[in-house]
């Protein structure tokens, strides 16, 4: 077999992937033995009937064929007027691309962001997919660790450390895998450095409707950087809609017609009828953004009171997203030791925060992805399995 190119083998540079504790789950569950699942960000409630109805009806009326590439007016002239409320940033449909969900728009956001070979910034702690991302594009993936003990707030002076050579910087708040909302003293040092750095700024927001404590600020609205940032988002947390792989990009009107050319040689774009139901979910408005979220504000609001009774665990900062990030290092387990452990004998499976890079070693990450009763029980066997380890 001819040789394959290094900027596919090198995506995840031939090393684990981080994400043994779920395939193990997975295999016990096959086999028989219930696991309850505390694992990946998959809502427990699905897409809205609203939605689906919108969907069938756009299917079956014929938007079967080729979309427009970059997405049709009608969706991307919402995403703006959305954008522009939210941020008070004039954005109009030309600022926006479709995409085949957020995953797309963070490949597409960094082949326009970053030269071959360039250093491109990404935080550490990180969602799982995001250095591998920067390699698929040919740029030398650069982790900047983020330390609990500042509350997992970026610090700029960190950043700079690294910022000679380099294209690109990207966030994400609300944050996966930690719960933090970045602060607008954080976002402005952020901001400040990209602009002395020439870096454009790719901002991943795609929990911006699941904010508990605080307030979400996008960086697109700090003075003078919607000329540099490319912001993520995506109908698949918002809206319960993971797997119809609907997301966006938003950015500079140049940047935006150059990616829509990207995607004329790969994706083509998104389905006329997933794009469709997504503009009708879109309309809904707030309410049902609230009632997709209402679930996770719940079980927030349960794990602080299950965490108030107990000293071995420390939560950090959940403010806003899916998940909570626990400090397991009074037990003396790394966080790969806790969940392996946690999952052989209590049959509960949760991410080992390793899973997200060294400055969550200690840790382990929490999906609220189960109903109330279920989570709140197994939230409790967790922080007694913990104490175990502090007697």
């Amino acid at each position: 077999m001819p040789i394959l190119s290094p900027t596919l083998t090198n995506i995840s540079e031939g090393g684990s992937d981080g994400w043994e504790i779920l395939t193990r789950a997975r295999e016990m569950i096959v086999a028989g033995t219930p696991v309850t699942q505390l694992t990946i960000g998959e809502h427990d409630i699905r897409t809205d009937p609203s939605i689906l109805a919108a969907m069938d009806q756009s299917a079956r009326g014929g938007h079967t064929g080729y979309a427009t590439v970059p997405g049709i007016t009608e969706l991307r002239t919402e995403v703006a007027a959305r954008v522009q409320a939210r941020t008070g940033v004039s954005t109009r449909a030309e600022n926006v691309m479709i995409t085949p969900g957020g995953q797309s728009a963070l490949f597409a956001s960094h082949l326009a962001a970053c030269p071959y070979g360039q250093k491109a910034l990404y935080l550490d702690p990180y969602y799982a997919t995001y250095p591998g991302t920067l390699r698929g594009i040919g740029a030398v993936a650069t982790a900047v660790q983020v330390h609990a003990e500042n509350g997992f707030q970026p610090k700029a002076s960190d950043i700079e450390l690294f910022a000679e050579g380099a294209a690109s910087l990207l966030i994400n708040s609300p944050n996966n895998p930690t719960g933090v909302i970045y602060t607008r003293d954080t976002l402005e040092g952020i901001a400040d450095l990209c602009k002395r750095h020439d870096l454009w700024l790719i901002s991943d927001e795609v929990y911006d409707t699941q904010v508990w404590e605080g307030e979400h600020l996008s960086p697109r609205a700090l003075p003078d950087m919607a000329e540099r940032t490319l912001v993520i988002g995506s109908m698949s947390k918002s809206h319960a809609m993971t797997g119809s792989r609907c997301g966006w990009i938003v950015g500079p009107e140049e940047a935006i017609a150059h990616i829509a050319n990207l995607a004329t040689h790969t994706t083509y774009g998104v389905a006329g009828f997933i794009q469709d139901a997504a503009l009708v979910a879109l309309r809904e408005g707030p309410e049902l953004e609230q009632k997709i979220a209402a679930p996770f504000a719940r079980r927030r609001a349960i794990t602080l009171d299950i965490l108030k009774d107990q000293n071995h665990i420390t939560l950090i900062p959940a403010d806003g997203a899916m998940y909570v990030m626990l400090d397991l290092r009074a037990t003396g387990l790394s966080g790969e030791e806790f969940a392996n452990r946690l999952l052989d004998e209590k049959h509960i499976a949760v991410m080992p925060g390793e899973s997200f890079g060294k400055a969550a070693a200690g840790h382990i990450r929490v999906a609220m992805t189960i109903d109330d009763e279920q989570y709140g029980a197994a939230l409790r066997t967790l922080c007694a399995f913990a104490a175990e380890f502090c007697e």
